[in-house]
């Protein structure tokens, strides 16, 4: 049995993902001169409305643009997906993971169609994978990449299809073959394909192998690509 003791620490492999992470809770005072000549400071943050923060989400919400949902506050329905809370993730993660746009993710998924050394993975929950993902993707939700020794079968299974060898002698994962991978979730402020990705780099995943796309669906749709759903 894998992970017979483990203790997960997520370690944050890029100080440029410390620094920000929670700036724009914070806020930035900006300063400018107006029209009389004297210093006007403007504090630029992300405005959530107090009642949005607790409002629980669904995929309804989120993805049909269902503002008028009797559970979503006036103050939240126009931005409801920017006001739900989370953080707004930096463009790159690691130094040696690549950042995808739109294109580089439709030009992954070309070259996966004749190179099985390569994945697409969703790593949001069951539910949201079944409601709507990018074709071509498998699901790997992220928590089996947290928590390993929770979800010691899946975690497994996962290590499998990357084509990570477990050894199970002592335990340890053997990364020579590992695959291609990248990762989404439900957008910029979505912490879970950062999670996962976190995890994967804790466990000794090579970071080359990596490619996050940081707007994952709602950046997807936004473009007007195509979704399992139709």
């Amino acid at each position: 049995m894998f992970f017979k003791y483990c203790t997960f620490v997520l370690v944050i492999s890029s100080l440029l993902l410390a620094e920000e992470i929670g700036l724009e809770y914070e806020g930035i005072a900006v300063k400018s001169i107006d029209a009389k000549g004297k210093s006007v400071y403007t504090m630029v943050k992300w405005n959530i409305p107090k009642e949005c923060e607790s409002i629980p989400v669904t995929n309804t919400m989120l993805w049909t643009g269902n503002y008028a949902h009797p559970n979503v506050p006036e103050a939240c329905k126009s931005t409801f997906v920017h006001t739900m809370g989370g953080h707004i993730y930096p463009m790159y993660l690691d130094t040696d993971i690549h950042t995808y746009g739109e294109l580089e993710v439709l030009a992954f998924i070309k070259q996966m169609q004749t190179d099985d050394s390569m994945l697409l993975i969703d790593v949001c929950k069951e539910e949201f994978y079944h409601y709507r993902t990018i074709p071509g993707a498998v699901n790997m939700p992220f928590n089996h990449f947290k928590d390993p020794t929770n979800y010691v079968f899946e975690f497994e299974q996962h290590m499998k299809d990357l084509g990570v060898l477990v050894n199970e002698e002592d335990d340890s994962l053997d990364f020579t073959h590992a695959k291609t991978i990248t990762l989404f979730c439900n957008g910029p402020w979505c912490s879970l394909s950062v999670t996962a990705i976190l995890a994967l780099l804790d466990l000794g995943y090579p970071a080359e192998k990596i490619n996050w796309y940081r707007g994952g669906m709602q950046e997807w749709l936004a473009a007007g690509l195509t979704s399992t759903r139709k």
